[in-house]
């Protein structure tokens, strides 16, 4: 990847801990979003709004969409840090940049592009940017490096069509149920960030497993253990359950190519049949011992392709 210079503005500087480590022996998902979470508290006091995330606040920030590039995987004991920065800005939203680096090296581990909204911080209504920020912000503008730009996802507007109804029209794998409790909320009552994908990666086994089985029997190569990661994340936030809330996650394949498989979930309330969020997510078949991808052969293609889920969009 050659020398790295970081971009943007530090804003958050710590590391990962054990317990921050799922069975593929990194940092699981959820906690990369609880460090960007936390990192965009930080941006928030580089943009004027130091307080943003306090109970006395009267405009925070509230996330609308993410896209996320896991770059180099975080075991335990690592030593992380993010910087961030503003790519633009828009009348109440602005897209902003995080990037959490490996300190030993300075090689990027993660990358976050966040669509936020300037919103009241209890009814989360948007409205316009004081002219304070917006200077700030010019000040805090940064470019999107390379290796955290959009690969194989697309970050264009999509209107979604998630719901109970249609999830169960598609036939779509049932693989998280359960209630948002009062701790897994902010202080405006609104479930945390990281819930979303915590959920999703909580039930995932249910959906990859079986076909990570069909990726590791077609290999034709000798394999350690398999697990997998993911490579690539966008997530769309719809609206924000509340504690007593209840979620459940519908997930399905999309696709597979020679490396990568493409799957999508969302994130819905059984009592309304309403989406709360969507997401997709480009993933790998890991060699646990080699540390490598699996590559997914054309034999394995066509069975996977076997497994997809017609229709299935954000």
């Amino acid at each position: 990847m050659g020398d790295i210079i970081s971009i943007g503005t530090e804003i958050w500087r710590g590391g990962v801990n054990t317990w921050d480590c799922d069975e593929m022996g990194h940092m699981n998902v959820r906690f990369y979003i609880t460090r960007a979470t936390e990192g965009l508290a930080g941006l928030a006091a580089e943009l004027g709004m130091p307080f943003a995330f306090a109970p006395h606040a009267n405009a925070t920030l509230l996330i609308r969409e993410q896209h996320i590039r896991f770059v180099r995987e975080a075991q335990a004991g690592a030593s992380l840090h993010m910087t961030g920065g503003v790519i633009s800005i828009s009348e109440t939203e602005a897209w902003l940049l995080q990037v959490i680096y490996h300190s030993d090296s300075g090689e990027p581990a993660a990358t976050f592009q966040t669509r936020v909204a300037h919103v009241t911080a209890r009814d989360g209504l948007a409205f316009a940017w004081p002219e304070t920020i917006l200077k700030r912000a010019e000040c805090l503008r940064v470019e999107v490096p390379p290796y955290a730009a959009v690969r194989s996802l697309s970050l264009t507007s999509a209107q979604s069509q998630a719901s109970l109804a249609q999830a169960d029209a598609l036939s779509m794998q049932h693989i998280a149920l359960g209630a948002i409790m009062p701790q897994e909320c902010d202080v405006f009552g609104r479930m945390r960030p990281e819930q979303f994908i915590g959920r999703v990666s909580d039930g995932i086994g249910r959906l990859v497993q079986p076909l990570r089985k069909i990726v590791s029997d077609n290999a034709g190569i000798p394999l350690g253990p398999i697990g997998g990661a993911v490579l690539e994340y966008r997530l769309i936030y719809l609206d924000w359950p509340m504690a007593g809330d209840r979620v459940s996650v519908r997930s399905g394949l999309q696709g597979a190519d020679n490396r990568t498989m493409r799957v999508l979930h969302w994130i819905l309330d059984p009592e309304t049949g309403k989406a709360w969020g969507t997401s997709e997510a480009v993933v790998i078949t890991f060699d646990l011992e080699a540390r490598k991808v699996v590559p997914i052969s054309q034999t394995a293609q066509s069975l996977l392709h076997e497994q997809a889920t017609p229709g299935l969009t954000l």
